[in-house]
């Protein structure tokens, strides 16, 4: 892999746990079976078929729901596994439909999701793939939060998992569904997590399950050059960019991976990512900043920086945060901004501030959350001191 990261004093030990089946494929699950002597070789295929679609179609939590799966299986694989949902620490609803959930995985490793209605077909939900991140892009709360570790394929797809239980979107074919697209845009840097982003797509994809087509999950990335290929490659997903600058030293200051990875090796990077075309256009997400990279002139350089990319524009109003040195720019600078990309022929949509009184929106993931909790936290040192 061209970019990896060393999470060996990140990673706190663990003790091993069960294997949970929901962050297998299905051929990962006929291989597990095989390997754990819970099924015979020459039928582990339709046996993981026959899993795979309880728990991704069905949305099962217990092998005793899956009533066409022998009893001694199903015993076995009990002994061997397990379909446990995540804890849901914290569940919240905005005045504008905005779900965000703060989901414990595993002792001391918690992160948030959020599901936004009338986004895509019906609605998006907003998944992280890192507990913190590495990044530390400077208008982003989310990135000051310090990086734990990778999140496997099952703690990535068990937000997916949650969400649609919390909608009541089982089984997976319902045609009134409101979940249609996924977006991998919140917590942590997904390139540097590619094995596991790669296999939670496979599962999230798979018509045997939750069955949500390629075309409709995006991967964001601020700019891990080496990885964007083999992203390409290896998941047929959406991508998107976290641009925010169209020269390489306000970029070094605001995404400092362009410190690594310069404007011109990105934009090589995108040209060569497979599949864009018209109709799977590139999208580049820009946080509008007060006086920062708002003015007409940055518009102008927008557009000659995309010449030839297959691409769509998402203006996305700052959201404010305690200490930041950043202020959101005033919307009539906004649509101005809009005005000339679209002028040049790009869709630039200005993202709508979704879930912000729950702070669910964009770069506000588990801040408050971590603010809340070291609060609690002080709170009770005090009293035990005193």
């Amino acid at each position: 892999m061209g970019a990896t990261l060393n999470l060996a004093r990140a990673t706190p030990a663990v003790a091993a746990a069960p294997v949970n089946l929901s962050g297998l494929t299905r051929e990962g699950l006929a291989r597990a079976f095989v390997e754990a002597g819970a099924v015979p070789a020459d039928k582990a295929r339709m046996r993981a078929t026959q899993v795979f679609r309880w728990i991704h179609h069905r949305g099962a939590t217990s092998f005793d729901q899956m009533t066409d799966v022998a009893k001694d299986t199903r015993a076995a694989l009990a002994e061997h596994f397990t379909l446990a949902r995540p804890e849901i620490v914290e569940r919240q609803v905005s005045t504008d439909g905005t779900r965000k959930w703060l989901i414990r995985t595993a002792p001391g490793i918690e992160v948030e999701a959020v599901y936004i209605p009338d986004v895509g077909r019906s609605g998006a939900l907003c998944v992280s793939s890192q507990v913190g991140c590495t990044l530390n892009c400077t208008f982003c709360h989310t990135g000051t939060q310090a990086l734990v570790r990778n999140l496997t394929a099952a703690e990535i797809v068990a937000q997916v998992q949650v969400c649609k239980d919390d909608l009541e979107e089982w089984p997976s074919d319902r045609e009134d569904r409101r979940l249609s697209n996924i977006v991998f845009m919140g917590m942590g840097e997904p390139l540097y997590n590619l094995d596991n982003v790669a296999d939670a797509i496979d599962i999230i994809s798979d018509n045997e399950g939750i069955g949500i087509s390629r075309r409709r999950i995006t991967v964001s990335t601020s700019g891990v050059v080496p990885e964007l290929k083999a992203l390409g490659e290896r998941t047929q997903a959406m991508l998107a960019i976290s641009l925010h600058a169209t020269n390489d030293d306000l970029r070094d200051v605001l995404v400092p991976i362009n410190r690594k990875y310069d404007i011109a090796a990105l934009m090589d990077g995108i040209r060569a990512y497979p599949g864009i075309s018209n109709a799977r256009r590139v999208t580049f997400e820009y946080v509008m900043l007060k006086g920062v990279n708002d003015s007409p002139e940055e518009a102008l350089a927008l557009v000659r920086l995309l010449k030839g990319i297959p691409a769509k524009i998402n203006l996305i109003p700052f959201n404010p945060w305690p200490g930041t040195p950043y202020e959101c720019s005033d919307w009539a600078t906004i649509e101005r901004f809009a005005a000339i990309l679209n002028k040049a022929g790009y869709s630039s949509p200005i993202r709508t501030p979704r879930g912000r009184d729950i702070l669910a929106a964009c770069g506000q993931l588990k801040s408050e959350s971590e603010k809340v909790r070291a609060s609690v936290r002080r709170k009770a040192e005090a009293l035990a001191s005193g």
